[in-house]
C-alpha cells in the first residue's frame, strides 16, 4: 500500500526512479537496428534507428518489477470473487482469499525493491504500482465492510487517508517529492496484517487480537496522514520561497 505503508505515505501509504535503462544514444540505436549512421546523414541514425529504439523502450516495460505489479492488479478481481464466494462466510473460501491477499502484499514489497535496485522503474510502473496497492487494499476493506465484519467508518478513514495523501502528493509535486517515512511503512505493514487477519475466519482470542491490530492500524493511518500534510505544507512554503529568491536574483 506504499504509501504508505507507505506509500505517500508513503504508503501506504506510499515514489520510485525510472524503471528501465535510459534510451540508448543514436549510435547505439543504430547498432540495434544492424546499421550505422552514414557520413551523408549528418550524424543522424539510420532509417530504422528510431523504430529499433522504440522497440527496445517498449520491451523494457516487460520487466520483472512491472510483471509483479500486473500480477497484483490481476489478483484484485480474483480476491473479490474468492472473498464473496458461497455468501462470503465460508472459512475455506476465506482462506483462499487470504492467500490471494497475502501474495498481493508480498509482491508489493518486492516490486519496488527490484525496480530501484536494478533500475527497472518505468512510467508504467510509477502509475500502476500505487493503483495496484490501493486497489487490493480497497477491495479487501470494502468486502469486509459489506459483509459486516468491519465498520464502514474504518474503511472510510483508511481509504480516505490513502486517496487524500495521493492527491496531496500530486498537488505539491512541483515543489518536490514527499519521501516515504518509517511511520508510513509501519502503517502499511500494520494495515496489511490487520486486514489479512480480518479476511481469515478467526475466532476466540485471535479475533480479539485482530481488533487491536486494526485499532493500531487506524491510529497509524491518522497520525502518518497528518504528518504528510505537515510535510506537504513545509515543502510548498520552501518551494515558494526558493522560487521567489531565484526570481529576485534573476531580476538583480
Amino acid at each position: 500500500m506504499t504509501g504508505v505503508p507507505a506509500s505517500a505515505a508513503g504508503g501506504s501509504s506510499g515514489a520510485h526512479g525510472a524503471r528501465g535503462p535510459a534510451a540508448p544514444a543514436d549510435g547505439a540505436r543504430s547498432e540495434v537496428s544492424g546499421s550505422a549512421p552514414g557520413p551523408d546523414s549528418g550524424g543522424r541514425p539510420a532509417r530504422g534507428g528510431k523504430i529499433a529504439a522504440a522497440a527496445v523502450n517498449q520491451a523494457s516495460v516487460w520487466n520483472v518489477a512491472n510483471l509483479l505489479t500486473m500480477l497484483r492488479l490481476v489478483l484484485v478481481p480474483g480476491f473479490v470473487a474468492l472473498m464473496l464466494a458461497n455468501g462470503g462466510y465460508d472459512p475455506a473460501w476465506r482462506s483462499l482469499a487470504w492467500a490471494a491477499f497475502a501474495i498481493a502484499m508480498i509482491t508489493d514489497l518486492f516490486d519496488g525493491h527490484l525496480a530501484r535496485t536494478y533500475n527497472l522503474v518505468t512510467d508504467f510502473g510509477k502509475i500502476a504500482d500505487p493503483i495496484a496497492d490501493k486497489a487490493i487494499m480497497g477491495a479487501a476493506l470494502i468486502c469486509l465492510s459489506g459483509l459486516g465484519d468491519l465498520p464502514w467508518w474504518v474503511t472510510g478513514v483508511i481509504l480516505g487517508r490513502e486517496l487524500g495523501i495521493t492527491l496531496l502528493r500530486f498537488l505539491v509535486i512541483r515543489y518536490g517529492v514527499i519521501p516515504a517515512s518509517r511511520g508510513g511503512k509501519l502503517k502499511t505493514l500494520t494495515q496489511g496484517v490487520a486486514v489479512g487477519m480480518y479476511v481469515l475466519a478467526l475466532t476466540g482470542w485471535l479475533a480479539t487480537l485482530r481488533f487491536w491490530v486494526m485499532a493500531a492500524a487506524v491510529v497509524l493511518t491518522v497520525v502518518t496522514g497528518l504528518d504528510y500534510v505537515r510535510q506537504a505544507i513545509v515543502l510548498r512554503r520552501r518551494g515558494i520561497a526558493e522560487r521567489a529568491a531565484a526570481l529576485e536574483e534573476k531580476e538583480a
